[in-house]
């Protein structure tokens, strides 16, 4: 049996699908589902607990990701456990087969495969993620997926979560590629952003927490990510135009990143709300 944490701010907009999605699983072996409505200012925990009674819903009043996750766990009964984004479904198979590849493979982190919605998207927020999805390093690693499943083996690689701005990025770095992995027949679908200042906002957030955990030194394992020699195959390719518009907006992301990174402590958490609108 496994456990399900969903951290949640201000999610009303879309709380619904991720938690229909999850009373969907076909042979449901979940044993609970937590919701950590964290310093939210809309009715989120209202939805959860008048919809769904059969899950335990938090609220903590603290708006924070990884303090929701800690309190989460104190509520943890059973392993593995699901960390699911607020915004993301689940497919229906999902967690019947991760938890199976997690009790019969080597695995000790994995994720279903990202399945990410550019239909309302801009042309300029297709091209970027028809070159990011399309990188080895995105397909294969537990990157992209806005959720990650721990074994109660691989648990143990790390007291808590801590104070930080990238939670599945400490999460991934603890383990080796050997030990991490997405697993196939699975898939969480997740929203693009729709327009190109949405991705910037949400991408800078990453490559910034990326940076913070170089800077304090928070992975225990190091990965290699050969971008640069795979864009520049690709440049004189029929998807060329798509690299060159990944490849400036990329470097935009990076010189946010930096300009941020100076002022780390003052930072404010940069979310897309575009994704979060009603269609």
């Amino acid at each position: 049996m496994a456990c399900v944490i969903v951290p949640a701010h201000n999610e009303a907009n879309v709380i619904a699908n991720c938690l229909d999605s999850l009373r969907a699983q076909e042979g449901s072996d979940i044993d609970k589902i937590i919701v950590a409505c964290n310093g939210c200012t809309d009715n989120t925990a209202d939805i959860v607990r008048q919809h769904y009674p059969e899950t335990v819903c938090l609220e903590i009043a603290t708006p924070s990701k990884v303090n929701a996750l800690n309190e989460a766990e104190k509520q943890v009964t059973s392993w593995p456990v699901f960390y699911i984004d607020a915004d993301t479904r689940l497919s229906s198979n999902a967690t019947r087969l991760i938890t199976a590849a997690l009790e019969h493979d080597d695995l000790l982190l994995a994720a279903p495969e990202p399945e990410i919605d550019t239909t309302h998207s801009s042309w300029l927020v297709k091209q970027y993620y028809r070159v990011w999805l399309s990188l080895p390093y995105i397909r294969d690693g537990v990157v992209a997926t806005c959720s990650f499943v721990i074994s109660e083996q691989g648990r143990q690689r790390f007291s808590h979560f801590p104070s930080i701005i990238n939670d599945d990025g400490f999460v991934r770095c603890q383990f080796s590629s050997a030990e991490r992995g997405n697993v196939s027949g699975t898939k969480v679908f997740i929203k693009a952003p729709r327009d190109l200042r949405s991705l910037i906002k949400i991408k800078t957030r990453a490559r910034l927490g990326n940076m913070q955990l170089a800077h304090e030194n928070l992975c225990t394992q190091k990965e290699n990510k050969p971008y640069s020699s795979i864009l520049r195959h690709r440049l004189l390719s029929a998807a060329g135009v798509s690299v060159v518009i990944y490849i400036l907006i990329t470097l935009v992301i990076r010189l946010r990143a930096r300009q941020q990174f100076k002022n780390l402590a003052n930072y404010r958490w940069e979310t897309d709300q575009s994704s979060r609108q009603r269609v």
